[in-house]
């Protein structure tokens, strides 16, 4: 694995990192009253590295699976009309971030005032959890955010399929999986440390997190999914310009 695809995947799990799973959520946790229980946030995040590291690797068996059975018939297919397929399936994915943002909007301008959003409840859910609940209503509240979430992180989704096709070893594969994992929750370990330490001084700075999570949800989805649109796009262009110049 090169130097270039390290620091994509770098950039991938940072872009999860800001999900609702392994973000929002953990804010959420934090932004309780009083003295904040360390040992059920762990356990939350926990749940979250193990749930995410599984899939993916179940995700990675699959797809290599799917590789070798179609190695042979794909390989009589030209080059440029793989890369033209690209191409198409990143302009595909700009449109799509347009219509996800536009309809997220349009479902927060369509709701009814004084009734509460799903983050609303989402967020009632975890702070109950946090006060009164356990480490195992903590665990279930992880792996319900990360199942919902999991098929829209097209930036862990890509980053499988990076692994997969970097052809690496079992054991790179399954080092490279944990430490994606690690990665994405790499915000939420050092905001939870600084509220350990900061204690209600850190609160101005969740509450911002949260808000701008409320306010900008719609963009944040469609800077997403165009992201990954002009990057696939972009890597399609570059390529079929080096197969018609050599």
């Amino acid at each position: 694995m090169t130097g270039g695809v390290a620091i994509i995947l770098v950039g991938f799990s940072l872009i999860d990192s800001t999900s609702f799973g392994t973000l929002l959520i953990p804010v959420w946790l934090l932004l309780t009253p009083g003295k904040i229980k360390a040992g059920r946030i762990t356990a939350y995040l926990v749940t979250v590295v193990i749930f995410y590291f599984a899939i993916g690797l179940a995700l990675a068996a699959g797809a290599d699976t799917f590789v070798e059975v179609l190695r042979e018939p794909l390989a009589v297919i030209p080059s440029v009309a793989w890369r033209t397929v690209q191409a198409i399936t990143g302009i595909g994915l700009i449109i799509l971030s347009y219509y996800l943002e536009a309809r997220i909007n349009r479902r927060q301008e369509s709701q009814t005032p004084g009734t509460p959003g799903r983050l609303a409840r989402w967020r009632s859910r975890a702070l109950e959890d946090a006060d009164h609940g356990g480490a195992t209503s903590v665990v279930k509240l992880a792996l319900v955010g990360t199942s919902l979430e999991v098929l829209t992180m097209l930036p862990y989704l890509a980053a499988i399929g990076i692994l997969t096709a970097a052809d690496l070893s079992h054991a790179g594969l399954t080092a490279g999986v944990a430490a994606y994992c690690l990665l994405m929750i790499l915000p939420a370990v050092i905001l939870t440390i600084a509220r350990l330490t900061m204690h209600e001084r850190l609160t101005p700075v969740l509450t911002r997190i949260n808000n701008w999570f409320s306010r900008l949800s719609g963009k944040a989805v469609g800077w997403t999914v165009g992201g990954i649109g002009i990057g696939i796009l972009v890597n399609a262009v570059i390529n079929m310009v080096i197969l018609t110049t050599s």
